[in-house]
Formats: C-alpha cells, sequence, structure tokens
C-alpha cells in the first residue's frame, strides 16, 4: 500500500510516516508540483509533529547508461524544501487549535504559513499548502498479498484498501528557474524525507518511488540470504542518493529474490538474472528516487516511463515522475510480473474514492467521515491461508 505503515517505527509512529511522493509538471509552464503525504489514516484532528522536519530534496539527474544495465547520474548539489511546524495553540479564546508552519527554500529564504488554510500560501516563485487531504493512493491490498502467497495473479477483490483515509499533505508549486535557478536542465531526482528536529537530527522515513519498502521488499519468503530480516526500517534511514556499504548486499539480495518472485506469478520467465543472480531492475529501483522531466508533456500515466524507456534504449516521451491519479499499482505489477511483455496485470482498482484535481493544491479535500485504522489482522489471515 503504497509506503503507508512501512515497517515497525512508522507503525510507532504515523505523524512521520511518508505515504507517498508525488512530482509532475504543473499545469502553469516551468513550474514543477511536489506532494508529500504523511499521517496514513489520519484523524480529523490531525497536525504535523513539531518534533519532526519534513524535507523535499532535489537534485540534477543525467541518463548515463540504458538498455540491459540502465542508470542515472545524479549531481551532488541540493536544492531543499525544508517544513518545520510549530505545537498547535488556541487562539483568541477559540476551542479551534492551529498550527503554524515555516518553508524554508533553496534560496534560504524562509515563508511562514498556516497549517489548513484551504487557498494555502504564496511568495515569489512559490505556492505552497500544508493539511488535512483525501488520500489520493488506491490499491487492492489483499490482491497483492493473494498474488504474493499463490504465485499466481489473484482476481480482485474490488476492495480499495484506503478507500476513504485521509493524510497530511505537503503541496509545493514552484518556479523551476526562480527557485533552482537552473532553467536550462528540466530532468531532475526528488526524494522526500522526514527526520528528528533538534541538536541531534536523525533521517526517520524516506521515500522515493512508491511500494518500494512494501510490496517490493517487505515480503522475505523468496529471501534466502536475510529471510528472518525486517528490512525496511533500516532501508528508511538510508541516504538515497549515497546509499552505505553495510547493508547494501541486504538489500540487493532481497529485491533480486522478490523480483524473480514476482517474475514466476504468470508462470513464465520475462527477466534473466545475469550470472551473480542479479535481476536487471535491481540497481535501477536501489536508485530510490522520483525522476521526473519538466520539459516534456504532463500525463496521468507517466510513473516509470523514463526508466520504461531507457531499458528499450529509446527516448522518453513523457515527464515520468509521478501524478496523483497514476494507478502505480498496475504499471509496477506489470512490469514486475511480465516486463510488458502480455496484458496489463491489473489489481481491479482503477481509481481513488474520489480522482485529485488539476487545481491547486490538486488533492481533495478531506473525508469529514474518515474509517478507522485498517484491519491488520486480515491481512495477517490471508497471509496465513492454505
Amino acid at each position: 500500500m503504497s509506503d503507508h505503515f512501512d515497517g515497525p517505527r512508522m507503525l510507532a509512529e504515523p505523524v512521520i510516516d511518508i505515504t507517498d511522493l508525488y512530482a509532475f509538471p504543473s499545469p502553469e509552464t516551468g513550474r514543477l508540483v511536489l506532494v508529500m503525504n504523511v499521517f496514513p489514516f489520519a484523524g480529523n484532528s490531525a497536525f504535523f509533529s513539531d518534533g519532526a522536519i519534513y524535507k523535499f530534496r532535489i537534485r540534477r539527474a543525467h541518463i548515463a547508461y540504458t538498455g540491459q544495465k540502465p542508470a542515472f547520474d545524479v549531481d551532488h548539489q541540493e536544492f531543499d524544501f525544508t517544513f518545520t511546524f510549530a505545537a498547535p495553540t488556541k487562539e483568541n479564546g477559540s476551542d479551534q487549535f492551529v498550527q503554524q508552519g515555516t518553508c524554508t527554500t533553496p534560496t534560504g529564504d524562509t515563508v511562514s504559513f498556516q497549517v489548513h488554510a484551504p487557498e494555502g500560501t504564496q511568495s515569489p516563485g512559490l505556492r505552497m499548502f500544508a493539511g488535512l487531504r483525501l488520500d489520493p493512493f488506491f490499491a487492492d491490498v489483499t490482491w497483492v498479498l493473494r498474488t504474493t502467497k499463490h504465485h499466481q495473479v489473484a482476481s480482485s477483490s474490488g476492495e480499495d484498501f484506503i478507500n476513504g483515509a485521509n493524510v497530511l499533505s505537503i503541496v509545493v508549486e514552484l518556479e523551476v528557474a526562480t527557485l533552482l535557478g537552473i532553467p536550462d536542465h528540466s530532468l531532475f531526482a526528488i526524494v522526500a524525507e522526514t527526520w528528528t528536529a533538534g541538536k541531534l537530527p536523525m533521517r526517520l522515513a524516506r521515500l522515493g518511488r512508491p511500494e518500494i519498502k512494501n510490496f517490493t521488499m517487505s515480503i522475505p519468503r523468496a529471501d534466502r540470504v536475510n529471510q528472518d530480516l525486517e528490512i525496511r526500517d533500516l532501508y528508511n534511514q538510508e541516504d538515497a542518493f549515497n546509499l552505505a556499504p553495510p547493508y547494501l548486499s541486504a538489500y540487493r539480495a532481497r529485491l533480486n529474490a522478490n523480483l524473480a518472485d514476482w517474475d514466476q506469478c504468470d508462470g513464465k520467465t520475462d527477466w534473466q538474472l545475469d550470472k551473480e543472480g542479479n535481476h536487471p531492475l535491481t540497481d535501477l529501483l536501489l536508485a530510490d528516487f522520483l525522476i521526473v522531466d519538466v520539459s516534456k508533456p504532463f500525463s496521468e500515466t507517466s510513473y516509470f516511463e523514463i526508466e520504461q524507456s531507457m531499458l528499450k534504449g529509446i527516448v522518453h516521451q513523457t515527464c515520468g515522475g509521478r501524478s496523483l491519479n497514476d494507478d502505480i499499482v498496475d504499471t509496477m505489477f506489470t512490469l514486475y510480473i511480465n516486463a510488458g511483455n502480455g496484458d496489463r496485470i491489473s489489481d481491479g482498482i482503477d481509481q481513488a474514492f474520489k480522482r485529485a484535481n488539476y487545481q491547486f493544491p490538486y488533492l481533495q479535500a478531506p473525508n469529514p467521515t474518515p474509517p478507522a485504522l485498517p484491519n491488520f489482522d486480515r491481512l495477517a489471515q490471508i497471509l496465513a491461508e492454505p
């Protein structure tokens, strides 16, 4: 379920749990939209943590290799949008709590704003929003679990596991030339992170591509090297642009095993491992950041199009990145299971409770009667089925 509840730490502290990252060109030319969602199944009284830092990291990217071993080169120079929040307070004798936030831009400027302000806040070259929104993610999680467990594509239950849930959203719409100062470059690598605030900062969660930690890495059955290792909290602490050597072999082993396992769910092999047992997608997925090209046209179905074009050795045609309505679950499992050499694989859920729109802040207003937490016991029962 994208990055919702992606490990024990996130279950314990959901307010710093990044559920999704989106990046796509704005309807206004030369502008880029970034969306970070946190706090899965947030209640109507939810606020951001005053003990955490929420951050977008942006770097220039370049296509280094195409074909069987596609790869990106990413610059060291970084452009960050950093968000901090004060503790919620009651103002002017009201019983309603309000929360103030501050955004620090790549130029070092700071912009103050109020959480939940419907129109957001504007400053030169920048528009932002922070507050409760309807979760745009959608997936039949039971389909994923049954497909994994039985090694064959399951029938859809027709149930969207996230249906009607809310999240806390941070939305940034920026002028690339003004705030990044690089008008002639269009390909960017983007990561969302949460950190502890204070004198000893620690990365708590990070997200680039969707469903890497959950659907791709979480189930250890096929991993003969690290079968007993809960790998996701370790992976969350890594720098997406500079993975540390100590656990790199563990991440690679988990991806190699699980990707090969997914490949067999249609009864045939579409991905050939190399002589060391490495899957062709492993290193590409370990470069775990969203890639977006702001010079290309927006598309609702552009997730991973840049990377798939690299695999084919052709020039990409869309912006890549990830739009709010993109059915990334179908795209991802079609890639994993048949490499695009057959019919599109589908979990049967094609859109969210309400589709996101094309006007700032893009996500739908929150559901006034959101569901309670999901039934994790039911998911455990599915995994225990014969």
